[in-house]
């Protein structure tokens, strides 16, 4: 639900995103277990983690 959220959202933005499937692809996972979460969405801007749909951290990152 809330990764559906967070891609209409950058979609809304113009801000480019690349998806990763960490069910379909095993290197997506573990980099998700690298950062120490389990759960989906994880975004990565600029080396900062957000975890979940964080509108106000995403803008604050993005510069929105």
């Amino acid at each position: 639900m809330f990764c559906e959220k967070v891609k209409e959202f950058l979609s809304q933005k113009g801000v480019p995103f690349v998806e990763r499937d960490v069910v379909k692809d095993p290197q997506a996972f573990e980099e998700l277990a690298k950062l120490g979460y389990l759960t989906t969405p994880v975004i990565v801007v600029d080396g900062q983690v957000v975890v979940g749909f964080n509108r106000k951290r995403l803008e604050q990152l993005l510069g929105l």
